[in-house]
């Protein structure tokens, strides 16, 4: 078991540095730099002529002009030694400050995603499985259908219209009108907890409805195995047997594409907080293309990739606990 998850662990320490090498490589994609953008915006239309030597100099400046190994030594150094992602040149401050204020946000809607995805689909999963062709299986099914073919956005367009006709309240943004500016207070708390709810709502839409059925696949394919079988020949309670054998073994696929869940919940949630207005991780990724402030975009990349990569790695070590025959196999 140590050696399985020494092993996992160094595999995720090559692949966090192969992750930071293809990050900078795609900060790189662009053409241009920031020296460029910052010249066009700062004199456009004012008749002033930029020089070659003038961008140069704020190259210089910037610490643009150097050869691209050395800024990536900088960059990867600065961030393993000192947790320092560089300068945030159009917010003039550092990415860590400006990251900061928004990486909590997305890890909360991240989290509770997650939970609620799995929090519906695993009890429910089991019990549709264990109650074949019951009116619940056959509303899971339904619900699968609109899930899988209900886009995000839509639904979260579709919250929206409701919360204002029905309820009198938007469901955009992180507060309500009247807890903007307010002072932090429990009202203030509990107004964002309403609003956090609605996005991990609209993204754990899809994700329940491939989870349900992946649970109720697997655990229609573990019931029936002769093993199964001899334990309720023994004498093992119904429900005893159920969560001992085949309940746990129908929750390996979850265990093992966690990475998957999270990498779709980051890919769909720059759309759903554009929809409601929620200042998350990819609006800032996107705007610090457009503005070609490619630290910032490259701190973003990397964060949200380790994040992935670190879960892939605490899916496998979650799944040799709950399937000892993984640690079996790796012996061979």
């Amino acid at each position: 078991m140590t050696r399985f998850i020494i092993g996992r662990f160094l595999g995720m320490l090559v692949t966090m540095f192969l992750v930071s090498i293809m990050v900078f490589f795609v900060m790189e994609l662009p053409p241009g730099d920031y020296a460029d953008r910052y010249a066009f915006r700062k004199y456009s239309g004012t008749g002033v002529t930029i020089t070659e030597g003038d961008l140069q100099a704020l190259r210089s400046q910037l610490g643009l002009d150097r050869p691209a190994w050395q800024r990536y030594v900088d960059w990867i150094s600065g961030i393993v030694l000192r947790f320092d992602f560089g300068p945030a040149f159009s917010f003039e401050t550092s990415v860590n400050k400006v990251i900061g204020q928004r990486i909590w946000l997305t890890l909360g809607i991240l989290l509770s995603t997650l939970i609620l995805t799995y929090a519906i689909a695993i009890p429910i999963g089991i019990y549709a499985a264990v109650h074949r062709h019951s009116p619940v299986d056959y509303s899971l099914t339904v619900f699968s259908y609109l899930g899988l073919a209900l886009p995000n956005f839509l639904l979260a367009l579709i919250l929206l219209y409701v919360g204002v006709t029905v309820f009198g309240s938007s469901v955009g943004g992180l507060f309500s009108e009247q807890y903007v500016d307010a002072p932090w207070s429990w009202d203030k708390v509990v107004d964002l907890m309403k609003h956090l709810a609605v996005p991990a709502i609209v993204l754990a839409w899809s994700a329940t409805a491939l989870q349900l059925q992946t649970i109720r696949a697997t655990m229609l394919d573990e019931v029936n195995k002769l093993s199964v079988t001899a334990a309720r020949a023994r004498g093992l309670s119904e429900r005893r047997l159920l969560f001992k054998y085949p309940a746990r073994l129908a929750i390996n696929p979850i265990a093992s594409t966690i990475g998957f869940d999270i990498n779709r919940i980051f890919s769909e949630l720059p759309i759903v907080a554009l929809v409601l207005g929620i200042p998350d991780l990819g609006e800032l990724l996107i705007q610090s293309y457009l503005d070609l402030d490619m630290f910032v975009a490259g701190a973003i990349l990397l964060i949200l990739t380790c994040i992935i990569v670190v879960s892939n790695f605490l899916s496998d070590v979650l799944l040799v606990f709950l399937d000892p025959r993984i640690r079996v196999e790796g012996r061979h």
